[in-house]
């Protein structure tokens, strides 16, 4: 089966990941890279590799770098950054690189301890500032070979809007790119992103729902039913919760590509890196985590990353756009790794330093605006669960939305 060309290698060039292996350094820059490493030191022949976080997802035919079978997963049919091409795909593990002789960790997140709370600030506000700054001057670091040169389509970018303060400082580091937000009549995320949109003066009044700063794309449940069986295509995800997700994403960034954008910057990474969720507030008390401490169960939820951008940036891209992921540059994963954990989560705060830094970026009721879930805040659980009663599966049935699922999916 094809693949991607060999010698392909997305979002950092060769010599920056040739060092990053050299020197045992899991954030050499840039927002991930995976793909074909055509000449890694002090191995013979290629390898495949994958950032620590997973920001780039890449697959190979199940079983061709167990050793055992004899397999070669750089063989060029044998790997791919579309599952779809692939037989019988499996996930290379973030942080590692893979051959004929196997899977090998090289890289782990940075464990060490917490920072003096004011250095800890200082370095989010600055590293938050250079990953809003290359985005504003249009750098695509997941061109393939890019080495953070500037896209050839200025025009080409647009933000999904959701109304908190993630999407909010992105958007407002590229002031006349469209924003999109997807959901269902009376939803959350739109009434949130008509509101901060409003307050950093990017909606225009209109009849429509299309506007030049802001569009809604209003979800019907014929879109939810054609978006789940294509997101489950593109994903491999048929469960409720990752269909939920990933759903809303697909139609957003569908309406974003047939406006004729090529890009979608979105605010992926910050709940996880920055303490965003409320098992991390208490967590010695939430069955939920496994750690006692806010920076113990911060680092669990980062360490989901790699599952979860994996769902992520297939969806979008199967809609037609190439995603955008400031908040999960290297510096800014760095700076938010070493925070103190009070800089995190308090009880009555999330997102601590996050949310301080951009005091610099966005309006006050965007900077501290409550952010549900975007399977809650767009209604999708919510409809997806109505379609599955009127199906015939009901609430007293075990699963009965990963059921209904499972029986619209049918074979595909």
């Amino acid at each position: 089966m094809a693949s991607h060309s060999p010698g392909v290698l997305r979002g950092a060039p060769p010599d920056r990941v040739r060092d990053a292996i050299s020197a045992d350094d899991p954030l050499p820059g840039g927002c991930g890279f995976a793909g074909l490493l055509a000449d890694p030191p002090d191995r013979e022949g290629p390898v495949l590799v994958r950032d620590v976080l997973g920001r780039e997802p890449l697959f190979v035919e199940r079983g061709s770098a167990d050793p055992r079978t004899g397999g070669d997963p750089t063989d060029p049919a044998a790997w791919s950054f579309d599952r779809r091409v692939l037989a019988d795909p499996e996930p290379v593990p973030a942080g590692c690189v893979a051959s004929g002789d196997g899977v090998e960790r090289v890289w782990s997140l940075p464990d060490g301890g917490p920072v003096e709370p004011e250095t800890g600030q200082a370095a989010v506000d600055d590293a938050l500032a250079g990953a809003l700054a290359d985005l504003a001057r249009n750098v695509d670091s997941n061109v393939p070979g890019s080495d953070g040169a500037s896209a050839s389509d200025s025009d080409g970018l647009a933000i999904a809007f959701s109304g908190g303060v993630d999407s909010g400082v992105v958007a407002a580091a590229v002031p006349d790119a469209p924003t999109y937000v997807a959901g269902f009549e009376g939803c959350h995320d739109v009434a949130a992103a008509r509101d901060a949109a409003e307050a950093m003066g990017r909606f225009r009044a209109s009849e429509t729902n299309r506007t030049p700063d802001l569009r809604v794309v209003e979800i019907t449940h014929d879109d939810l039913v054609r978006a789940v069986r294509e997101v489950a295509r593109a994903t491999g995800r048929r469960n409720p919760m990752d269909v939920a997700i990933a759903v809303p994403l697909y139609l957003a960034a569908e309406a974003a590509a047939a406006d004729g954008m090529e890009r979608l910057a979105v605010g992926q990474g910050a709940d996880e890196l920055f303490g965003g969720y409320s098992k991390v507030v208490e967590p010695a008390d939430d069955h939920r985590v496994d750690a006692d401490t806010v920076r113990g169960a911060r680092t669990e939820t980062v360490r989901t990353l790699p599952d979860q951008l994996e769902r992520d940036v297939l969806a979008l891209r199967a809609a037609g756009v190439e995603p955008v992921a400031p908040l999960l540059d290297d510096r800014v994963v760095a700076a938010a790794l070493a925070l103190p954990g009070g800089l995190l989560a308090t009880g009555g705060e999330r997102k601590v330093a996050l949310r301080r830094a951009a005091a610099e970026y966005v309006p006050d009721s965007v900077r501290t605006a409550d952010k549900k879930a975007v399977q809650y805040g767009t209604y999708v659980s919510r409809e997806l669960d109505r379609l599955a009663r009127r199906a015939g599966f009901k609430r007293r049935m075990d699963d009965h939305v990963g059921q209904y699922l499972d029986a619209l999916l049918g074979g595909e």
